[in-house]
């Protein structure tokens, strides 16, 4: 295995926004592919419960993207926000007006891209103990973190995007997914413009590594 290939395509797969080509269609047989290497992720028991909600339909795509612009105009606007990142010293509080300028882009833009993917699970996590939410999520989350890979490596990009399932009951009317599957992630998917992608700039990793006991950095 070609490990500077792996790590690559591990260190530049990125929520692609602002560089998605909306002008450029993306072929059925592509995310077909796609969805079919996701779906050699691993899943809890086995039970391929997953499902992948395609979306190409121009109305429905309108439709999904409007509550998605909706979504993000209230998470946008929390004045509780930017607390969440830290003081202006924190490399997270750093970067975020450049993330909030790249998501809102998208929240104007997301209904032009061709496709937009829903990665679903079956079962509901509402009233589910932490293991059985665990298991439901962590049953979906690695094919849909597979299907970004897999897309990436055939010059399409994503991002990986949750706003909208503050109104999942709306966008499971629009698309008839019934009440037992649970929205996992939504992805817009278009091939993207340039011709590569940089590491992101990241926390040092030992800041996030604890060995045997919390915050023992061993």
């Amino acid at each position: 295995m070609d490990l500077n290939t792996v790590d690559h395509l591990l260190t530049t797969t990125r929520s692609v926004r602002k560089r998605l080509d909306f002008s450029r269609p993306v072929e059925r047989s592509v995310i077909t592919r796609c969805i079919e290497l996701a779906l050699q992720a691993p899943t809890g028991g086995n039970a391929q419960g997953w499902s992948f909600m395609v979306v190409t339909d121009e109305a429905k795509r309108a439709a999904i993207s409007a509550l998605y612009k909706k979504a993000f105009k209230l998470y946008s606007s929390d004045p509780n926000m930017r607390a969440r990142y830290g003081d202006d010293g924190d490399l997270r509080a750093q970067q975020l007006d450049r993330v909030l300028s790249s998501a809102d882009y998208l929240s104007d833009n997301m209904h032009k891209a061709p496709a937009l993917v829903i990665a679903c699970i079956e079962g509901r996590v509402e009233k589910g103990s932490p293991l059985e939410q665990a298991g439901v999520y962590g049953s979906i989350l690695p094919a849909a973190w597979s299907f970004m890979l897999a897309l990436r490596s055939r010059g399409l990009g994503t991002a990986w995007t949750t706003l909208h399932i503050m109104y999942e009951q709306e966008a499971a009317k629009i698309l008839g997914i019934p009440d037992t599957i649970t929205q996992a992630a939504l992805f817009p998917v278009a091939y993207y413009t340039g011709d590569d992608f940089k590491p992101a700039k990241r926390l040092p990793t030992e800041q996030f590594v604890h060995w045997d006991s919390w915050g023992s950095k061993g």
